[in-house]
């Protein structure tokens, strides 16, 4: 898939967060978003998920055969992984993926069993979230993002919480789940979250309406 930027913006009250994006993100790429915290990446991600409204410009999304998707059913091609995102606290793991499931499907090759297998978390199936720790928590955010058969993927932030051996699991799971068919898009100001991207953009220069390169 495809999604477009024309003349996009966003702004709180009277400041802009970015402004004038004219960008065309296209499928078998992927692209880092880049700036400090509190630059407007994790609004950038949010506004190209279709979570927050722009205040200016439009976004047009169009699968590989040029079909145009509506904002509302924009939902049913993307997944997304952030660190403001909750899990149900409540659900064991197990609870948890199977709920996931029942409005996305398996990326192909991959189920229940291989997911668990994916995130080495085997041990904790019948262990409820609240008791994870954070970084167990955000394997299992990164798995259900990846692991959905979305065109899509955003991810902010990815390895918020994770230790220098889950830095290495998430380099893998990239490798292994984001194929040529899919676009990939990483909010990060962390180099080795996003050091495998084709494309880089500052969100920084898009308040003053430049930025890619």
């Amino acid at each position: 898939m495809s999604i477009t930027l024309l003349d996009l913006g966003r702004r709180y009250n009277r400041e802009w967060i970015f402004r004038h994006m004219n960008y065309s993100f296209v499928y078998g790429r992927k692209y880092a978003i880049l700036g400090p915290n509190g630059s407007g990446k994790s609004t950038f991600l949010k506004v190209l998920s279709s979570a927050l409204t722009p205040s200016e410009g439009q976004l047009v999304y169009k699968t590989p055969g040029g079909d145009t998707v509506s904002i509302d059913a924009i939902y049913s091609f993307l997944a997304v992984a952030a660190p403001y995102m909750e899990l149900v606290e409540e659900f064991t793991l197990r609870e948890m993926v199977n709920f996931h499931f029942k409005f996305k499907s398996y990326l192909a090759g991959f189920d229940f069993q291989a997911l668990l297998t994916l995130t080495g978390l085997e041990r904790s199936a019948d262990k409820e979230i609240r008791f994870f720790s954070s970084g167990m928590k955000q394997r299992l955010k990164l798995a259900l993002a990846c692991c959905s058969d979305c065109p899509i993927v955003l991810l902010d932030e990815p390895t918020t919480n994770l230790d220098v051996e889950g830095e290495a699991w998430y380099q893998a799971l990239i490798e292994e789940t984001i194929g040529p068919d899919r676009l990939l898009i990483i909010g990060s100001n962390q180099k080795r979250e996003y050091s495998f991207c084709d494309e880089h953009i500052d969100i920084l220069s898009y308040k003053g309406g430049l930025g890619a390169r």
